[in-house]
């Protein structure tokens, strides 16, 4: 079965994030008074083949420590649709 796997990283609490810096500047220049804490990560969609749900959030996750995220600088969390 396929099971679509929602993955969402973040860089971890507590280290500095340029780009999240970056686009929060941005946006008081632009005039959008306001916006703080700006932080940015990324979102990974893919389908992934298991034979059941938690066999898809063990290989998504699997993937994250490998290659999706930095174990060392960014958090992760896996969502699985599917059956």
């Amino acid at each position: 079965m396929t099971y679509r796997v929602h993955v969402r990283v973040m860089p971890r609490d507590g280290l500095l994030d340029p780009q999240g810096l970056a686009v929060e500047h941005a946006l008081t220049a632009l005039g959008f008074a306001g916006a703080g804490a700006v932080r940015v990560g990324r979102a990974i969609e893919l389908d992934v083949s298991a034979g059941s749900r938690a066999e898809a959030e063990a290989r998504a996750r699997l993937m994250c420590d490998r290659l999706l995220a930095n174990p060392v600088t960014e958090d992760y969390t896996v969502a699985v649709e599917g059956a």
